[in-house]
C-alpha cells in the first residue's frame, strides 16, 4: 500500500520537479515566486494528476495477478499446513 502511494506521489511531484530543474539550468533562482504563477502551477498541477493517473494504470495493468483461490494456513491431523494457493 505504501509503495503504491508513494508511486502515486512522485509522480504526482515529478512535474514540480522538471519545472524546477529546467529553472536551475536557465540559471534563474527556482523558489522565486514570480516563476510560480497561477497558470504554470495549475499546468503542473494537471500534468501531475495526469502522470500519476497513466502511472496507476501502468501499474494495475502490467502486475501479476494470482490464479486460483488462497487457502489460509490450518491444521489437518495435528499438522500444521502453511496457507497457499489452489
Amino acid at each position: 500500500m505504501w509503495r503504491a502511494a508513494a508511486e502515486s506521489i512522485g509522480l504526482f511531484l515529478l512535474p514540480f520537479v522538471l519545472f524546477a530543474l529546467y529553472l536551475a539550468l536557465r540559471l534563474r533562482y527556482p523558489l522565486a515566486l514570480e516563476h510560480w504563477t497561477r497558470g504554470r502551477v495549475a499546468t503542473l498541477i494537471l500534468a501531475g494528476l495526469a502522470a500519476a493517473l497513466i502511472g496507476m494504470i501502468a501499474i494495475v495493468s502490467t502486475s501479476p495477478r494470482g490464479h486460483g483461490v488462497y487457502v489460509p494456513a490450518h491444521v489437518e491431523n495435528g499438522v500444521l499446513i502453511q496457507g497457499h494457493i489452489e
